[in-house]
């Protein structure tokens, strides 16, 4: 496998440590290296204001295969209404400051100034991607997350208008499919998700996926 994790870099417990709800380990740092190393052996971080950086893998994960999305005769018929226009890594900053934003019934939120800014890092550095989706002018939906190999892992998306948010999705399978993505990790397990087509697999199971995936070059011109 590629050496996403450089020589000389505190290592992350086994996976096999993680407590029952995945958290695996405490501490650390959000630098770039740490963030690579993490994604390639399963493990991302997931904290809120005030805590410290929490790494988590989870037993099962949730996946989803770009070629296996579901789209509803619905959604089809409602973008189809609503006019979206996509674009990739045109707006990064502002797509993760929209998933910051709190949501309803939500006080605070996990993605706090030291994970945006540690994100934003990442995407100067090639590895991190965005999805837009506009109505006209307007923002009004979008995700984001990294690439490695041939997985993307996926972290939050927003959506100001119904549906932009599956539009976002939609088309990014589409993409990944284009350039022979294996898989797009979608950590937790929502209803959401799972009407869209992920899964949950065994973590054994997604750890050998996810590492043949990162035997590859990451296709760099899928985020043209």
């Amino acid at each position: 496998m590629k050496p996403f994790c450089n020589p000389g870099l505190e290592t992350f417990p086994s996976l096999d440590q993680a407590s029952d709800d995945g958290l695996l380990a405490v501490g650390g740092d959000l630098s770039p290296e740490r963030l690579q190393c993490a994604y390639s052996l399963g493990i991302f971080p997931w904290f809120e204001q005030g805590q410290p950086i929490l790494w988590w893998s989870p037993d099962p994960r949730c996946v989803l295969y770009p070629a296996q999305f579901k789209t509803s005769r619905s959604m089809r018929k409602a973008v189809q209404r609503a006019f979206f226009s996509i674009s990739y890594d045109l707006a990064f900053e502002t797509v993760i400051e929209a998933c910051a934003a709190p949501r309803a019934q939500q006080s605070g939120t996990w993605i706090t100034p030291e994970m945006r800014k540690a994100y934003c890092t990442l995407h100067e550095l090639g590895c991190a991607h965005s999805v837009e989706v506009w109505q006209g002018d307007d923002l009004v939906g979008g995700l984001y997350g990294v690439s490695l190999g041939r997985v993307f892992y996926g972290e939050s998306m927003f959506s100001r208008v119904s549906n932009a948010s599956k539009f976002a999705l939609k088309n990014l399978c589409e993409k990944l499919v284009s350039k022979d993505y294996h898989l797009i990790d979608c950590q937790l397990e929502s209803e959401h998700l799972l009407s869209l087509g992920a899964q949950t697999i065994p973590r054994v199971q997604f750890i050998k996926q996810m590492n043949a995936a990162l035997q590859y070059d990451e296709a760099l011109e899928a985020w043209s």
